[in-house]
C-alpha cells in the first residue's frame, strides 16, 4: 500500500514505508497516535531528544533501552519500534519529528481533512462569527476543515486563511495598506 499522497526524501521514504506496513496489518491509528506522542516527547524532552541524536550511543543498547522506556511509559505498538530500530540502525533518528509530521500529514489527507488557519488582528470571541466563517470556508472545498484560529496584531484588521500551506487567501488591511504604498511610490 501506497500513501495517497507522495513522499520524497529520507523522510518520505521512511513515511511510505511505515504506512504500508502499518496499512497492511491494520495499524494506521495506532502508528499514528504513536507517532504524535513521540513527537510531542522529542519537542518537550530534551534529555529524550539528546539521546536520540547521540551517535555515541551503541545501536543495540539505544534500541533497547528505547524499546523499554517507549513501550511502558508510552504504549508504542511494535510496529513503531520496528521503524525506530531501523532509523536507530541508519543513524536517522534525528529525522523523527520530520518522518512523524508527514505520516500525521499522510493520515490526515487519507481521511479527506485539510488543515485550515484563519488568522485575525484580534481574537474572534463571537460565536456567530465563528460559525460564518467556518461556513463560508466548507464552501471552499468537499474535505472536511480542521480548523484553528490565530492572531496577528499586525494585521490590523481583515483576515488571512492559509489552507495547510497550499492555499493562501489573504484580506487584511496590513497587506491592503502594502500594496498602496507600493503603488504610490511608482513612478507616475
Amino acid at each position: 500500500m501506497k500513501p495517497p499522497v507522495p513522499q520524497f526524501g529520507i523522510e518520505g521514504r521512511y513515511t511510505t514505508a511505515i504506512y504500508s506496513a502499518a496499512a497492511k496489518e491494520k495499524k494506521l491509528d495506532v502508528v499514528e497516535s504513536d507517532l504524535r506522542k513521540i513527537n510531542a516527547q522529542f519537542a518537550k524532552d530534551t534529555k529524550f531528544r539528546d539521546f536520540l541524536v547521540n551517535p555515541l550511543i551503541k545501536i543495540k543498547a539505544k534500541q533497547d533501552i528505547l524499546k523499554q522506556s517507549l513501550q511502558s511509559k508510552l504504549g508504542i505498538d511494535d510496529l513503531t519500534i520496528k521503524l525506530l530500530n531501523v532509523m536507530t540502525e541508519t543513524g536517522r533518528l534525528k529525522l523523527l519529528p520530520g518522518v512523524a509530521n508527514s505520516f500525521c500529514k499522510v493520515m490526515e489527507v487519507s481521511r479527506g481533512e485539510v488543515e485550515c488557519t484563519v488568522i485575525s488582528a484580534k481574537p474572534l470571541t463571537d460565536e456567530a462569527m465563528k460559525k460564518e466563517i467556518e461556513a463560508a470556508l466548507k464552501g471552499f472545498t468537499k474535505n472536511k476543515l480542521k480548523i484553528q484560529h490565530r492572531v496577528d496584531e499586525s494585521l490590523v484588521g481583515g483576515l488571512i486563511i492559509d489552507f495547510g500551506g497550499e492555499h493562501y487567501i489573504d484580506m487584511s488591511i496590513r497587506s491592503k495598506m502594502k500594496m498602496y504604498s507600493e503603488l504610490i511610490q511608482q513612478a507616475v
